[in-house]
């Protein structure tokens, strides 16, 4: 029987594979996949039983969001994000952050077309292109996975239809300043190409440059998509509530994106989502002391590996990309880490650095566990990569 070729294209996806592994290897401590470790607020909780007592509710609703929840969404991007949704944008609901960038690549490409990803990028953004039929053009970012703009700029064609920005940035936690975004805003203009923004760890900073978002520019309306998700700072993943904030001339192509893919957005969810956004942004600040001193301690233990590994600058989400002083492939140091050292962490081949091309890297998520399990994990991964690399 006939599968489809173009899926063939498709990279697996890095964290079931590592997850196998760690499900073959009972004890071993996770610093690999990108979660909280706390849950959703109280708030949150306390909406479901205003859903259960609705039967109407177990029926199909709207396409685009529950309307108190996108008026919510409207108010905190006024007050959180300095952006004003008028009658030239459109907010729509989404089953989680993935999804609407799969709305976005589908609405504004054709098969065939170029979306720039800079590298290191988010291996599901990446996956989403290609299962689109386009191609994903790779722009490294320089030695602290900042943007290089001039790279930027010379990769636009005339196929291209949008360069893609994550910033607090998964995997690198890396942070952009203002004005590296404005830039690449000003390209899209001048190129008439989309600014696809994505703001998911948008909460979590613990360095001086603050989160900015394109979407704020009043002269960005037209061509910045900006892209967020409840998963993170709402202890929210299983729950697949993000949104998007789109130009009034995608919106019909988003809908019929989204109604034949998903109908609705999950409505308990969405309910659950208004409960969130009513506790606020102050839910996930109280939570961030404690992501800052596990930051703290494990790049004062990553400090033990100065002369196996680079730790680059990272002063936002909960990742650390390390450059590791080895011939040896990721995923086979990974592997090694799991069966011989009991720790989990993320090959940087998923996330588009090739071992041959660019050399060994890892990722360390550290948002997922309490302290004291993190304190263990860090300190299995450092003594095993001292062992395994012969230090």
């Amino acid at each position: 029987m006939h599968s489809a070729d173009r899926m063939l294209a498709v990279q697996s996806p890095i964290i079931p594979v590592v997850g196998e592994l760690i499900r073959a290897h009972p004890g071993t401590i996770s610093l690999g996949q990108g979660v909280v470790y706390y849950g959703p607020p109280p708030e949150a909780i306390q909406q479901i039983n205003l859903f259960l007592s609705d039967a109407q509710l177990h029926k199909y609703s709207f396409v685009d969001g529950l309307p108190p929840l996108v008026e919510a969404i409207k108010a905190k991007l006024r007050v959180e994000n300095n952006i004003d949704v008028g009658a030239d944008r459109r907010v729509v609901v989404t089953a989680g952050g993935n999804m609407a960038f799969m709305n976005a690549v589908l609405a504004i490409t054709d098969p065939g077309d170029e979306i720039i990803l800079q590298t290191p990028y988010y291996f599901n953004q990446e996956m989403a292109i290609t299962m689109a039929s386009c191609r994903a053009v790779l722009v490294p970012t320089d030695r602290n996975y900042q943007l290089q703009l001039a790279a930027i700029r010379g990769a636009i064609t005339a196929r291209t239809r949008a360069i893609v920005t994550i910033s607090p940035n998964n995997p690198t936690g890396a942070v952009y300043a203002e004005n590296s975004l404005r830039a690449v805003n000003d390209l899209c203009r001048e190129h008439g190409i989309y600014h696809i923004s994505d703001e998911a760890y948008e909460n979590f900073i613990y360095g001086r440059v603050p989160h900015f978002s394109p979407a704020s520019l009043a002269e960005s309306r037209a061509q910045t998509i900006a892209l967020y998700s409840l998963s993170k700072a709402y202890g929210f993943a299983s729950w697949r509530i993000g949104y998007m904030v789109i130009p009034q001339h995608l919106y019909t192509a988003i809908c019929k994106i989204q109604d034949t893919l998903l109908i609705c957005p999950p409505v308990i969810s969405q309910f659950a989502a208004l409960g969130a956004l009513g506790a606020g942004a102050a839910y996930c600040r109280e939570k961030l002391p404690q992501l800052a001193e596990v930051r703290a301690m494990v790049l004062g233990e990553l400090g033990r590996l100065r002369s196996l590994c680079t730790v680059p600058e990272a002063d936002g989400a909960f990742y650390l990309f390390l450059k590791i002083d080895t011939k040896m492939e990721s995923m086979q140091l990974v592997e090694l880490l799991i069966k011989e050292h009991g720790v989990a962490v993320m090959p940087g081949i998923g996330f588009g650095m090739s071992d041959a091309a660019n050399g060994c890297y890892l990722r360390i998520a550290y948002g997922a566990l309490e302290k004291a399990t993190v304190v263990e994990g860090i300190a299995r991964f450092v003594n095993g990569l001292r062992k395994i690399l012969g230090a």
